[in-house]
């Protein structure tokens, strides 16, 4: 974003692009719905077919694997459920398990019950504690049913990368079924759902540069799948009933073919990012990037400037022309520190900000940055 002030909270939503913005309005001319078999109705259900097919393609699977939801969240509330069906069969899911840095929509437990919602502690890091994990699910009472277990593929606030091959391995020994939340991956690090490392994945289009208030839930195969949330019309075939939002789903399909096209852009989002915590060290020496030395996203810093409070700093840097935050979107006006840095061991640092850049952060953007930090430093 050129000007005065740096749009740099692109974990929170990416800017919206020009590709979803034409789809959507293309969409808008069409009368028809969805499900309507003449030639309007049909009309519609191609388009919804063609941004089914862009966002399978993003993650290497069928189309008939996706099923469109209003978001995240309701994907999260959709796939987090002990009521699943195997074919004709149906399947118990007796606890969940989750780690201690989840977004809130996963932390919530879906149509769990408060008590069957299991929590996963992590290291200093972030990463999942892999021997825990394994001892849980190793305890768990597979005559109650199986585990189900959520984990986020990237964490919205630190950035940090789950090892999610060792993770699906230790869920895969215990027969449990694996959900991964997988909303802040698209166009910075490569999904792909074909090579079984999760049963399910949740993804956001507004997270890609697409719209708000859509998303989905894509299935690593048809045969098994959650109870639906929602019930109807058997929109979706029967999964997500209700008639389909069509202006919303042609933007989030052209929003995925977009990011698709971005993996090939990932050392030039890495450089921007080594760059911003370039500025940070300079101006603030003392600083902690957090996680700092394990994978990251590549475009994601979380930082500590020792004696400052993150909140504090999110003010002056609003009042400077810089957007960030200081934590995830979804938990802002609640007061008290970050649950990351808490499940971290970082409670007591004062909390941290993140920067999240994406491809249309300009030099002009960090220059912003720059001066607003220094300016604060002063």
């Amino acid at each position: 974003m050129n000007g005065s002030r740096a749009y740099l909270d692109h974990n929170a939503t990416a800017p919206f692009l020009r590709e979803a913005r034409d789809a959507m309005v293309a969409a808008l001319d069409l009368s028809g719905n969805p499900s309507s078999v003449h030639s309007e109705g049909r009309k519609a259900r191609s388009v919804i077919e063609e941004a089914r097919r862009n966002v399978a393609d993003l993650v290497n699977v069928k189309a008939e694997q996706v099923t469109f939801t209003s978001g995240a969240t309701e994907a999260a509330n959709l796939a987090l459920t002990p009521d699943y069906r195997m074919g004709r069969g149906a399947l118990v899911m007796s606890k969940l398990y989750v780690s201690a840095i989840e977004h809130p929509a996963v932390l919530a437990g879906g149509r769990f019950a408060k008590d069957d919602v299991i929590i996963v502690p992590v290291d200093g890091d972030g990463r999942i504690d892999l021997k825990a994990l394994e001892i849980a699910l190793t305890a768990h009472d597979r005559e109650a049913g199986l585990p189900l277990v959520a984990v986020q593929l990237a964490n919205n606030e630190s950035g940090i990368i789950q090892p999610i091959a060792e993770i699906s391995a230790i869920v895969k020994q215990s027969g449990g079924i694996l959900v991964v939340d997988a909303v802040q991956a698209p166009g910075r690090i490569s999904l792909d759902l074909s090579l079984g490392y999760a049963d399910f994945l949740i993804l956001s289009a507004h997270k890609m540069g697409g719209p708000k208030g859509v998303g989905a839930l894509i299935s690593n195969s048809t045969l098994l799948m959650p109870a639906p949330l929602l019930r109807g019309g058997g929109q979706e075939k029967g999964h997500r009933a209700g008639t389909e939002a069509l202006p919303l789903i042609a933007g989030f399909g052209a929003a995925a073919k977009v990011a698709k096209e971005r993996l090939t852009k990932s050392d030039e989002l890495l450089a921007k990012r080594n760059a911003v915590e370039a500025i940070i060290l300079n101006q603030a020496p003392d600083a902690l990037i957090h996680s700092a030395t394990v994978d990251r996203l590549p475009n994601t810093t979380f930082f500590t400037i020792p004696g400052l409070k993150a909140e504090t700093l999110q003010i002056a840097f609003d009042l400077g022309g810089v957007a960030l935050s200081a934590g995830s979107a979804c938990s802002s006006g609640k007061l008290g520190t970050s649950h990351v840095l808490e499940a971290m061991g970082l409670g007591k640092v004062g909390g941290a900000l993140r920067v999240s850049i994406g491809h249309e952060t300009s030099d002009v953007d960090l220059a912003v940055f720059e001066k607003c930090l220094a300016d604060i430093m002063a």
